[in-house]
């Protein structure tokens, strides 16, 4: 497979080193041939500075950026920005699958607790299983942290409703009041793509789960 790529590229119009770039760039989520090349050509036609600024961004983020110590959200400390923020309720902790839905959270503006990112969800179709997430480090914060409410934020899928129901189950011992999101997001459906207005609906209206 190897030399085949090495071929493939060494026989592109434009050199390895094009081809290479086209390649890293198609590995990413959503990006077709097509648009693998607009990209590499834009890097190409762009001043050097630019070109070098992005692959320093680049090389910056995945050295300095860490999961936080108590939520697993992506910081640059040792404790992200919503763990260190005093004025939040600690009392409240909203579970989700992964720091992009942090964001689409707080965008709607109305939960004002602490997360914990689960890094993924139970899929056993996919090798994923309870032991690969971040679910033994809840249960201590719901033990320890003086937790009176947790909130399932998992997006409203298979997995993600099996994930919430495998918590929900973990934690029945706990006196932690489990609450979910309302039924605003559409089945199916994830969290990055909702709109702020039905994020703040379903935040607002969740349930006893």
């Amino acid at each position: 497979m190897r030399q085949r790529d090495s071929d493939e590229h060494q026989s592109h119009p434009y050199g390895s080193a094009v081809a290479s770039l086209i390649d890293e760039f198609g590995r990413l989520p959503g990006i077709g041939r097509k648009t693998a090349e607009r990209l590499a050509h834009h890097v190409l036609a762009s001043p050097t500075d630019e070109a070098l600024g992005l692959a320093e961004a680049i090389r910056r983020v995945k050295e300095a950026v860490h999961p936080c110590s108590q939520c697993f959200n992506l910081t640059e400390g040792e404790l992200c920005a919503i763990c260190s923020d005093t004025k939040r309720q600690r009392h409240m902790l909203c579970i989700v699958e992964q720091p992009r839905d942090i964001v689409a959270l707080e965008a709607a503006g109305v939960f004002h607790g602490l997360y914990h990112v689960l890094q993924g969800r139970i899929s056993p179709l996919d090798g994923v299983g309870p032991e690969d997430l971040t679910i033994n480090a809840l249960v201590r914060r719901v033990r320890t942290g003086g937790v009176t409410e947790i909130v399932m934020a998992t997006n409203p899928t298979v997995e993600g409703d099996g994930t919430a129901l495998y918590i929900s189950n973990l934690l029945a011992g706990e006196s932690v009041r489990i609450t979910r999101l309302a039924r605003g997001i559409p089945t199916g459906s994830v969290l990055e793509f909702a709109n702020r207005e039905m994020l703040a609906d379903a935040l607002m209206g969740r349930q006893e789960f």
